[in-house]
């Protein structure tokens, strides 16, 4: 089946600088140990999972997706108007050099940084002050892109966790759990999840997906489930029940304060006039 706007899709591709031959990106691991772009032993190269026509990829890649068949792999080049824009001399800045050195940070040249939230690349470091550049890594750049796609995604379970995960892709998908009955939704939060920075941005994005993708959905629950070094003892906190059990000694010694096990939240549409209250979040 052809792909269209719309279609949740799983894809393979691999990214090339026209003007340098430089493979950049890629979701195949064996090229990516090639082209030397594993940072640490938990790096992960999968297909990537996309809405197609939402803007996740740039879009001339998208646009060159749209009637493809699954299996079926391209060659797409594309400009930098297609890709990630012409460069732009305005986006360059000078920072004092005490900025960085207030967060305890060395500027190097070539280093990816943030500043005022919003990503850049250093350019260079003079006396007193290091200029930035806000322009995306790739804008000006032909690009070259080997791609195809592996899956077109049409269990709703799939789609919903492909949503979830793309959130929190510091846990492996098949951790989670998702749960749905009627017009509600309950997503079961992982372990290795809870002292992830951003969490909770992350449950508040997710609803929003969830809510935009599957407008049907009325409540979306998340619950987070302690577990026992026992396997056969644990103890969890449920946001729909809003149930808990005692924490033994040895979850005591956890960093985690005694309101953090309350239940976690529950979000209703505002729409509906019937919305229970949510039970506090989980830190």
């Amino acid at each position: 089946m052809p792909a269209k706007d719309g279609d949740f899709l799983l894809v393979n591709y691999t990214l090339r600088v026209k003007e340098s031959g430089e493979t950049v990106d890629t979701t195949i691991d064996s090229v990516a140990k090639e082209a030397r772009l594993h940072k640490g032993e938990d790096a992960v190269f999968e297909p990537r999972f996309i809405v197609l026509g939402e803007g996740w990829f740039p879009k001339g890649l998208e646009e060159s997706l749209v009637g493809t068949e699954p299996g079926i792999k391209k060659t797409v080049e594309l400009t930098p108007e297609k890709g990630y824009g012409p460069r732009d001399p305005g986006k360059m800045r000078l920072v004092p050099l005490r900025r960085f050195r207030e967060k305890g940070e060395e500027p190097v040249p070539g280093r990816q940084v943030e500043l005022d939230g919003r990503p850049a690349v250093v350019r260079a470091v003079g006396a007193g002050r290091v200029q930035v550049d806000y322009n995306h890594p790739l804008a000006g750049r032909t690009l070259v892109y080997d791609v195809s796609i592996e899956k077109l995604l049409e269990d709703r379970s799939d789609k919903l966790l492909s949503l979830v995960s793309r959130k929190i892709p510091e846990v492996a998908k098949d951790k989670f759990n998702i749960r749905e009955e009627s017009d509600e939704v309950t997503i079961e939060i992982p372990e290795e999840a809870f002292y992830l920075s951003g969490l909770q941005v992350a449950k508040k994005s997710i609803s929003a997906d969830l809510e935009k993708y599957f407008p049907k959905i009325d409540t979306i629950a998340f619950r987070e489930v302690y577990k026992r070094t026992s396997p056969s003892e644990t103890k969890t906190s449920d946001s729909t029940s809003g149930e808990t059990v005692s924490p033994t000694e040895r979850e005591l010694e956890k960093p985690v304060e005694k309101p953090a096990r309350k239940a976690s939240g529950t979000r209703k549409r505002a729409s509906k006039p019937k919305a229970e209250t949510a039970a506090a979040e989980s830190e």
